[in-house]
């Protein structure tokens, strides 16, 4: 999916065939849920789902701005899940989709017994006072 105002978007991994449809689907994260506002922080509450497919989507966007002292990264990738109600969920978190696909190949990603994953954020041992987004089977 290519713009006109230097932005593209296109799929470059994904759980199974995608139709064109499904591409632009996946692709178009404008309505997809972000992990990072939906795990509240105040509670400590997990988000659960059952996911039913994924799609690494990688952006290249000439207008991305530069934060101070920090050269812009034009190419990036999101990670986009889908959970058996239609819900999509996208992020950038490679913390999260590492966990997440070793998850997803070990279950045969939805082929064998049905699951749940939770997503919650974790305290950084790295950095004191940040946190990272993570998931686990349950």
């Amino acid at each position: 999916m290519e713009r006109n105002n230097g932005y593209k978007a296109s799929v470059k991994e994904s759980s199974k065939e995608l139709t064109a449809r499904e591409k632009l689907m996946m692709c178009d994260t404008s309505n997809a849920i972000s992990l990072d506002t939906a795990i509240d922080d105040a509670t400590d509450s997990p988000l659960v789902f059952a996911p039913s497919a994924y799609a690494v989507i990688g952006i290249h966007n000439e207008r991305v701005k530069q934060k101070d002292g920090e050269t812009p990264r034009k190419d990036y990738d999101v990670y986009v899940v889908m959970d058996a109600d239609g819900n999509k969920y996208v992020t950038s978190s490679s913390s999260f989709f590492n966990s997440f696909i070793d998850i997803w190949d070990t279950m045969g990603g939805t082929d064998h017994e049905p699951y749940e994953i939770e997503v919650y954020k974790q305290e950084s041992k790295n950095y004191k006072g940040k946190s990272f987004i993570t998931c686990s089977i349950i």
